[in-house]
């Protein structure tokens, strides 16, 4: 298989998940992340030895319009796009500093209109392309404590429904994909008795294995292009 799979933030959790599953179905991979790229150089370099595919590690600040420009220029141009890489920020918002605003906005939602930009270019070519953003059920529905996380996510839902109308006529897909609790290292930050409460909402009783979510993802990426246009809900039936 030729094609190549951009997915961001994926040096740990759901990225790294998602970057399994795709290799395991024999994609060559581009893998991002800011922080971890040391982690994400073992990786990368693990998954091309155990599936036989091609991977590419590179250290991007997916939030930077600068520095996605340059990752597009460097890399093979990518049919599939996870627009993955996100922060979370749990508090109250008057207490929220602007720059951290600012920086959650970037990363979550600016960085799928950075890699869209960039990518669509190649997709609009070949009449074909995919384009997946992991987003939240704080997007739908909101969270206390999490306005600008929940608005971000938000804004991520709509942008995926709007840019599937622009680009479906050119045999392009655009969907969205809303997580539940998801048991990753985000959430480390909630106390076992938050957790608990919180599982004690979800009919299933439990927190999303990132590989479920990295399943779902794989799903949507191969369904018929007339799937498009949607925000795709795994959240064990809790919202």
């Amino acid at each position: 298989m030729n094609s190549y799979v951009l997915i961001t933030g994926a040096s740990r959790g759901i990225g790294a998940y998602i970057a399994e599953a795709f290799a395991e179905k024999g994609y060559n991979l581009i893998l991002t992340c800011r922080n971890s790229y040391d982690t994400l150089i073992k990786e990368a370099a693990r998954l091309s030895e155990t599936y036989h595919i091609h991977v590419i590690s590179k250290c991007c600040n997916m939030g930077d319009a600068v520095c996605v420009e340059a990752l597009f220029s460097e890399i093979p141009a990518p049919d599939i796009i996870i627009n993955n890489a996100g922060i979370s920020h749990v508090g109250l918002l008057q207490d929220m500093e602007i720059s951290e605003w600012d920086e959650i906005l970037s990363v979550n939602l600016s960085s799928a209109f950075y890699t869209s930009k960039y990518g669509l270019p190649h997709m609009l070519r070949n009449g074909f392309g995919r384009i997946l953003n992991i987003s939240s059920v704080w997007g739908t529905v909101g969270a206390s404590m999490e306005v600008a996380y929940s608005a971000s996510k938000g804004g991520l839902n709509t942008f995926t429904k709007a840019l599937a109308k622009e680009v479906g006529p050119s045999g392009i897909t655009v969907n969205a994909l809303a997580c539940g609790f998801v048991d990753t290292e985000m959430n480390a930050c909630f106390s076992q008795e938050e957790r608990n409460a919180l599982f004690e909402e979800i009919p299933l009783g439990r927190p999303a294995a990132p590989q479920e979510v990295a399943q779902a993802a794989l799903h949507i990426i191969e369904m018929p292009a007339y799937f498009t246009g949607q925000i795709v809900t795994i959240d064990g039936a809790w919202i």
